[in-house]
């Protein structure tokens, strides 16, 4: 248990945190859902406009400190090669 002042003070801008990025990890999460759900329906137009949402939202996610740089490419690769091969 914390016991001072400052050991405190960080178990709750912790907890606040938590709940951000939590957030933030689900709102790239349903980005990404979309994308793959146009790719089931074989839908390109659709796949198309959701990988370019996609993007910004994942190098938000590395930028805010929620996803590792390489986890954001590696994500963004794989969707990108799926909707090329759609066509």
């Amino acid at each position: 248990m914390a016991n001072t002042p400052q050991a405190k003070k960080r178990i709750r801008r912790n907890e606040r945190r938590e709940v951000i990025n939590g957030n933030r990890v689900a709102r790239i999460r349903t980005f990404v859902k979309k994308v793959e759900s146009a790719l089931d329906a074989g839908d390109k137009a659709a796949a198309t406009a959701a990988i370019a949402a996609v993007q910004p939202e994942l190098a938000r996610g590395v930028a805010k400190g929620v996803l590792h740089k390489n986890t954001a490419s590696r994500k963004f690769s794989r969707l990108s090669k799926r909707v090329a091969a759609l066509g």
